[in-house]
């Protein structure tokens, strides 16, 4: 399962630090409440003028080298400390960092038979900020493509009973450092994060074709157990060595 949501209402939801411009620009988005492989996300990153902007790009990496728009590879996410060796995400950790706004993520909670997933947010209500990469993609025929992948690394601040594995969330001090260059190291990126919690959602989601706040709304696994179990021929995104 490889899912997160993005709807941040106002400029204040974004973590103090940010510059109020982007601040403004991240709650100006889209709300999207069911990004999957392949969806559209928000995205901070900058420009070829070296100006941080927000903007839209495809989720699940393709290397520059990609003969093709997609790859065989798992690239939605990128353990942090593998990242920078790897084949195909080196390129981007040296000259394409980005950072992710989400309003949290989708995360199953194994304990339980069938599986439940839960929905995992900052227990202050602010916006998360995850380290990401990005690459542009483009062949000889004029079609381009900017994609994305999450960086993933333990996290003991995901409640139990998740596994504590999941997406490198970043303070917006540290985002802007990793956005500029100056954090550029696994090290650098692995510090505390911010408070979370977790509570149950339906099922729904799982529709990659549902896209509203009722994905959102909380429910009761021992109420719901009628319901047919989710899809999950994708995996677990936030637990994979991907």
């Amino acid at each position: 399962m490889r899912r997160f949501a993005q709807a941040i209402a106002e400029p204040e939801s974004v973590p103090d630090g940010l510059p109020r411009g982007l601040a403004t620009a991240v709650a100006a988005a889209p709300d999207r409440y069911n990004i999957g492989k392949g969806s559209t996300a928000s995205v901070l990153a900058r420009n070829a003028d070296g100006e941080l902007i927000v903007t839209d790009m495809v989720w699940g990496l393709v290397p520059r080298w990609s003969k093709t728009p997609d790859t065989p590879y798992t690239t939605v996410t990128a353990r942090l400390d593998r990242a920078p060796g790897s084949r195909i995400f080196a390129k981007a950790w040296a000259e394409r960092p980005c950072v992710i706004p989400m309003t949290g993520y989708y995360k199953l909670d194994r304990q339980r038979r069938p599986p439940w997933p839960l929905f995992v947010q900052r227990r202050d209500g602010l916006a998360l900020l995850a380290a990401g990469l990005w690459e542009h993609w483009e062949d000889g025929d004029g079609h381009a493509m900017d994609s994305f992948s999450v960086l993933t690394a333990p996290n003991r601040a995901i409640p139990e009973p998740l596994t504590p594995d999941g997406p490198v969330f970043l303070s917006a001090e540290l985002a802007l450092a990793w956005l500029s260059g100056a954090a550029n190291t696994p090290a650098s990126l692995r510090v505390r994060s911010p408070a979370l919690e977790a509570y149950p959602v339906g099922r729904a989601f799982r529709d990659l074709k549902r896209d509203d706040y009722t994905l959102l709304e909380p429910v009761d696994p021992d109420l719901e157990t009628t319901s047919p179990p989710p899809v999950d021929g994708d995996g677990d995104g936030w637990d994979e060595d991907s």
